[in-house]
């Protein structure tokens, strides 16, 4: 009696909360659109959302050169607390803004916490550029990180809901060149404004012309065609699909909105009558969706806890620290080489695959952070991060390279990887799981911007880049156990993967199983060829 209860009530929560698509052959004849060439018009969408990306990246690198050129403009000289907050904030703001942009994504569509978040950092940049207090700075600062969390939780969303299935990673990845793009440019004007009085007013004033940019661009960009279905506007979605597959024939386009129809549907009995915090459980009630999340923020949560924003929030600090006489011209360098590697990782990500690259990379970044920390043994600093000694030599050098090479390993891998791991979540949550994803970011970017020179403080360098070493070989090894390969799989046919515990293997075969079937039909495609 009691195991049968016990099997009833399974059944009963099963029927409840979860609705399985297989994936099977006559879904995959739905989708033969995603065989042909891609038109320009996916780049174009793509590369206008990724200006998205410039806001966070702008932030992050110039907040490092500001700190260095404050001065006592804001009434006086900051000490380590003040600017952590001054910092730290930016990324508290992301995290509500990345809450607020998820829970409103699905009813008002990707772009208009898009156009939120341009209008948002717009206001923040003008009152960090004309605050003459701490207070003002920090709602400033607060403020420009509400329109960053917006833009960065919901541009990865929307180009991955837009590209096509083997250019995904790589249109993806260019949100991430934009990131980069906006840090080199930031240390760049940083370093071109270093001897320009209050010039920090202009470094941070110049931060809104990208979001200018793009409110000016992004109204000749279409909503999502899974957006459109979900609204009930299937004509204007099969136009979107003609211009993203011009080569497409009219059945496929038909076939693609039938195919996304019918994930729809699945999705809207799944959350007919159901509140937000239903929808929200689900994450974490449904074992597939808990394994896609753990997989994804678990990344997330590594790239930002492995040390890398504390190099790019403090970096003319640091290389102040280590004797560097220019050292906002030093964090130029690794900024470029930032810049250089995500370029990388965006020609290799879609041909390599996500897990071979980290797997490849993540060791690495571990070593050089370890080398590192062994060579602060010789840079003595004083608690409060004064050098003992003026001259430091050769160290100083030994650190900066350190830092390039661990910087190159990161954004060739695990830096622009983690960003693409909204495509692991199945669309009745997508919205709210890439909400998680972003607040896994800030969250952590938080913990890092706030505690940095105080951990350096007080556990000394050599503490602190041996921590982030261990973080990052730490993941390493939870990367090759829990996060599966999807390079070229369909966001429809990714959902399948995790059904089967952490997918690795089930994604292996289901890879397998699309090569073969690409292989037949090119063979088929040729008979036929030969025939006429």
């Amino acid at each position: 009696m009691r195991n049968s209860s016990i099997i009833s009530k399974l059944d009963e929560k099963t029927e409840a909360i979860h609705v399985e698509t297989h994936v099977n052959t006559v879904l995959d004849d739905l989708d033969t659109i995603e065989l042909t060439q891609t038109g320009k018009f996916s780049w174009f969408i793509s590369i206008v959302a990724a200006i998205g990306g410039m806001l966070f990246g702008y932030d992050t690198g110039i907040i490092s050169a500001v700190l260095v050129y404050l001065n006592d403009d804001l009434g006086h000289v900051l000490n380590a607390g003040e600017k952590e907050l001054v910092t730290s904030i930016t990324s508290g703001g992301a995290f509500f803004g990345a809450i607020i942009a998820g829970m409103t994504a699905d009813r008002f569509g990707r772009k208009g916490a898009i156009y939120a978040g341009c209008v948002l950092f717009i206001v923040g940049a003008v009152l960090q550029a004309a605050a003459y207090s701490l207070a003002q700075m920090t709602v400033g600062r607060f403020i420009v990180g509400l329109g960053v969390g917006s833009a960065a939780m919901i541009v990865p969303l929307y180009i991955a809901e837009v590209a096509p299935a083997k250019y995904r990673g790589r249109m993806i990845g260019l949100d991430n060149m934009s990131i980069t793009g906006g840090q080199l440019v930031s240390y760049g004007i940083g370093a071109a404004l270093a001897s320009v009085a209050h010039g920090w007013r202009a470094m941070v004033a110049i931060g809104a012309v990208p979001a200018i940019v793009l409110l000016s661009l992004l109204p000749y960009c279409p909503e999502s065609p899974r957006q459109l279905i979900y609204h009930d506007k299937p004509e204007q979605a099969a136009a979107v699909i003609r211009r993203i597959f011009p080569n497409g024939t009219e059945l496929q386009v038909s076939q693609k909105v039938e195919h996304i129809s019918r994930h729809v549907q699945d999705l809207k009995a799944l959350h007919a009558g159901k509140s937000t915090f239903w929808k929200l459980k689900q994450l974490y009630v449904i074992p597939s969706n808990l394994r896609a999340l753990i997989a994804g923020c678990g990344l997330m949560a590594i790239s930002q806890l492995g040390g890398f924003n504390s190099l790019m929030y403090y970096s003319s600090t640091l290389f102040g620290i280590v004797g560097f006489s220019n050292p906002v011209a030093v964090g130029t360098i690794i900024a470029a080489t930032n810049f250089i590697f995500t370029w990388v990782n965006l020609m290799l990500v879609d041909r390599i695959g996500r897990r071979r690259i980290l797997l490849c990379t993540m060791w690495a970044m571990a070593l050089f952070l370890a080398l590192a920390a062994i060579v602060f043994h010789w840079i003595p600093v004083n608690h409060d991060l004064s050098l003992v000694n003026a001259t430091v030599g050769w160290p100083a050098d030994v650190v900066l390279v350190c830092m390039i090479f661990y910087v190159a390993f990161y954004s060739s891998g695990m830096g622009n990887t983690a960003w693409l791991s909204s495509e692991f979540f199945p669309m009745e949550v997508r919205a709210y799981s890439t909400m998680m994803l972003t607040c896994t970011c800030w969250g952590s970017n938080v913990i890092v911007a706030s505690t940095f020179l105080t951990q350096m403080e007080n556990t000394t360098p050599s503490g602190a880049f041996g921590f982030y070493a261990a973080i990052c070989f730490f993941g390493w090894i939870a990367v090759y156990f829990c996060y599966p390969e999807v390079k070229g799989m369909t966001l429809e046919d990714i959902r399948e993967i995790f059904q089967h515990g952490f997918g690795i293997q089930r994604a292996r075969e289901l890879q397998a199983e699309a090569k073969l079937k690409k292989k037949m039909q090119l063979q088929v495609q040729g008979s036929e060829e030969m025939k006429v």
